[in-house]
């Protein structure tokens, strides 16, 4: 598994190394042409290091999905991820710091631990995170989300939009 990664990326149980090879495609099509895929060790999730800005991506690959929805038979989720470190309280911690500038003082934000392979509990990964942040949380209509994918000893942590995530059944319904 790369352990630097920009994109994470679910498809079906099985489908791996297809969606590997849609991803890789659809990236080099995006400009990219030297993109990293690679299958982690959970079922169903996938990894990319791309040159492209991930947020842009995520913004093209749904430009791609309204023009040409066939492109997309194997990926079913592509989250950006900003920064990737080592799955440790300690370092979540450290880095909650650097996060407060991205969430306005009058904005609402919500975290969001998605984690797999590993022992810690969502709700230390939350605390640790939380404590350092000064603003006012929101469960239901965030303005921002700092978004922690956990896999083994990796984590790979976003502050996002909530529409700055691609699921491509959402956008293929609203068609």
């Amino acid at each position: 598994m790369l352990k630097d990664f920009n994109l994470l990326i679910s498809t079906s149980r099985g489908n791996e190394r297809n969606a590997c090879s849609e991803v890789w495609y659809l990236l080099g099509e995006l400009g990219d042409k030297d993109a990293k895929v690679d299958i982690t060790p959970v079922i169903g999730l996938i990894v990319a290091k791309t040159s492209l800005n991930p947020l842009e991506v995520i913004n093209k690959l749904k430009v791609i999905l309204k023009e040409r929805p066939w492109e997309f038979r194997y990926i079913l989720k592509v989250v950006p991820i900003e920064i990737v470190i080592p799955a440790k309280l300690d370092e979540l911690k450290k880095i909650s710091l650097s996060l407060i500038e991205r969430i306005g003082k009058d904005e609402k934000f919500r975290i969001t631990v998605e984690k797999r392979h590993t022992s810690l509990s969502s709700m230390d990964v939350i605390k640790a995170i939380a404590d350092g942040i000064d603003r006012k949380v929101d469960l239901k209509n965030p303005d921002k989300i700092i978004l922690v994918e956990i896999i083994g000893n990796l984590a790979g942590i976003s502050v996002i939009k909530p529409t700055d995530v691609l699921s491509v059944e959402k956008e293929k319904r609203a068609l």
